[in-house]
């Protein structure tokens, strides 16, 4: 876990506000002659900060891209809510609820993250000097393609599906903690909330925003700072058989020019991918476990999901990174997405969490203490 301190000022007045509106990324826009290493590839490497205000998918009303004013209006409210979500609390204040006062959301239950630990973005991501309001850029329209109608069918169990992820705290449902696999991947350490993991590698609105590419002339590793997950990435590689399938897929990486082209292929089938709302007019791509059985799994809904990614530098400071995702059982139709990742200083710390930790084990044992009391009544 990140503990990243936010300072904020609030500005008052046009052209005050306007100081928050973010300049334009050096190098894009223009012709841009990257770094090289010794086999003379561009040379990627550094730590990338991907929290952004930019959501996933365009929200309703708006244009594909925000004047300056708009960019300081909305990035200003952005920055006010942090200060007011940032105040002292009174020392007086009533204890919470017994098991938190319901609240959906991290930050609304008991032992739950306050504003201090949260990092969701202050600034929308700059493309070619655009402010973007949607990472997703086709569909033109900045939404998702409609659902197959077997991925609404899948969708609609998952969701029916007990699961920390709408766990104000305790869910009564019958169930949801009666079986480690029934409890969402990023619970059980597998990969990052949401899509950070990747491919595509998605801001997660929330905190742990960091990766950090590492290279060599056959390997580039992606370190993602939540859930410590690591992809590797071959170069001029074949893909592995059909039948070893994998959580984040088989990538493998070749050059075209500048751009570092990956593409990714046997993917876990047993994974299904959905897009949930996380705030007004903004949502999170989820990636989840479907819970098929083992016999099913090697045709299970992410059989066929095949991503290409693209990491091209457009400055000292930023890389441009898109995504085209194809899966013929999930959307109608392929859909493409894109935004700048910003250099960061800022290191990257460690998460510590691994598969079967202590904390899911006292999950299920307290669900067991749970049902005996239940038994007695």
């Amino acid at each position: 876990m990140r503990r990243r301190l936010l300072l904020v000022t609030i500005l008052v007045g046009g052209p005050a506000l306007a100081a928050l509106s973010p300049a334009p990324i050096a190098g894009q826009g223009q012709a841009y002659s990257p770094a090289r290493l010794a086999d003379g590839q561009p040379d990627l490497q550094g730590t990338y900060d991907l929290a952004t205000l930019t959501p996933l998918e365009r929200p309703n009303g708006m244009n594909a891209v925000l004047a300056r004013e708009e960019v300081a209006k909305l990035e200003g409210a952005a920055a006010a809510v942090v200060a007011l979500s940032s105040r002292p609390s009174s020392g007086d204040r009533a204890a919470p609820p017994k098991g938190g006062d319901g609240s959906r959301g991290a930050a609304g239950n008991v032992g739950g993250y306050n504003s201090f630990w949260l990092d969701p973005g202050s600034t929308f991501t700059m493309v070619n000097g655009e402010a973007r309001t949607s990472i997703v850029v086709d569909p033109p329209d900045g939404k998702l393609p409609p659902l197959m109608p077997a991925a609404r069918q899948r969708l609609g169990a998952l969701l029916a599906r007990p699961s920390a992820e709408n766990d104000p705290g305790l869910d009564p449902t019958p169930g949801a903690y009666d079986d480690p696999e029934r409890r969402p991947l990023g619970e059980r350490c597998l990969l990052g909330f949401g899509s950070a993991a990747g491919p595509p590698a998605l801001p997660n609105y929330f905190y742990n925003n960091l990766r950090k590419i590492v290279q060599t002339p056959d390997r580039i590793v992606i370190l993602n700072e939540m859930v410590h997950d690591v992809r590797v990435i071959r170069m001029n590689a074949q893909h592995l058989p059909s039948h070893i399938r994998k959580w984040a897929g088989d990538s493998v990486g070749r050059w075209e020019g500048d751009t570092l082209v990956v593409d990714t292929t046997n993917f876990n089938a047993d994974q299904i991918r959905y897009v949930v709302p996380v705030a007004p007019g903004r949502t999170l791509m989820m990636v989840e476990s479907s819970g098929a059985k083992e016999q099913d799994r090697l045709n299970g809904p992410g059989k066929d999901l095949h991503v290409i990614e693209r990491f091209t530098r457009v400055g000292e400071k930023a890389l441009l990174y898109r995504f085209t995702i194809e899966d013929p059982g999930t959307w109608e139709r392929p859909w493409t997405g894109e935004f700048t990742w910003p250099a960061t200083d800022q290191p990257i710390y460690e998460y510590a969490c691994h598969e079967a930790n202590y904390a899911l084990e006292n999950i299920l044992r307290g669900a067991r203490q749970r049902d005996a009391e239940a038994a007695k009544r």
